[in-house]
């Protein structure tokens, strides 16, 4: 560095500190536990862009940590967007786009939902690998659950199309989407339900493949022809529809709970 006569001036370079954005957060419950997940949700965006937003670092509100984010699977996207539902995620997210709550793999005999994955981290796809995988756990409720949220729900389990909340409820897609062995997914209740969606549930996108195939979870607000109605659906993974997703707190998490 030079003086103003254009000397060197010799000593220590302090760092340049650059300031990283304060992100908000929002604290839920989650089973007998809280989620704490970056508020508002990160989007509209495709899911990668929206995952690559969330594992940047931010600035913690009050401690002013430095803190980063997860995605969160299906059971706990779900658990976030029921929290005060009417005045959070249905305007914020449901109503003028849509929830990414996270990956399912479809095959020929049903939905893996957070599907298995390897020690890599690479989705399990080889059907061989995944019937052997079915072998070593009990079917409960018709559907089969696994750790770190993943679950199969054969075909045979729920129903696609147009239903009413009671039966989209008790169908293993929406036990699978929340990982329950209870035989009704009631933590969906605050979402699915005649006061916010009269006219019931569509549930589309699920249906058979040959070969597996990857997909996304979206849910959103149907308006179109007669509205008013939940819409589920197993979007094709690699598209450009953009949406918006939860990211849960990996680092701060002890001074997020001051």
């Amino acid at each position: 560095m030079k003086t103003e006569q254009g000397r060197e001036e010799y000593g220590i370079i302090e760092p340049v500190q650059h300031k990283l954005p304060v992100i908000n957060l929002l604290r839920v419950p989650h089973g007998e536990s809280a989620l704490v997940v970056a508020h508002p949700a990160f989007g509209p965006s495709s899911l990668s862009d929206n995952i690559s937003k969330m594992q940047r670092f931010y600035t913690h509100p009050t401690t002013k940590q430095r803190i980063s984010f997860r995605a969160l699977t299906t059971a706990e996207s779900l658990a976030v967007a029921g929290y005060d539902f009417r005045n959070l995620a249905k305007p914020q997210i449901f109503c003028p786009s849509c929830l990414q709550a996270g990956y399912v793999l479809k095959t020929a005999e049903g939905v893996w939902i957070n599907p298995l994955r390897t020690a890599e981290g690479d989705v399990i796809i080889d059907e061989k690998k995944l019937e052997q995988q079915l072998g070593k756990t009990n079917r409960v409720n018709g559907i089969y659950l696994f750790d770190g949220d993943s679950s199969f729900v054969p075909l045979s389990s729920f129903q696609m199309g147009v239903q009413e909340h009671g039966r989209f409820l008790e169908g293993g897609l929406a036990r699978g989407l929340v990982h329950t062995a209870d035989n009704k997914a009631t933590t969906l209740s605050s979402i699915t339900n005649n006061t916010e969606y009269p006219k019931g549930v569509n549930v589309s996108g699920f249906d058979s493949v040959e070969s597996p195939y990857l997909k996304l979870v979206r849910l959103s607000s149907y308006w179109f022809i007669d509205g008013d109605r939940l819409d589920v659906y197993g979007d094709w993974i690699g598209s450009d529809v953009g949406g918006y997703a939860f990211g849960g707190l990996v680092s701060g998490e002890a001074s997020a709970k001051n």
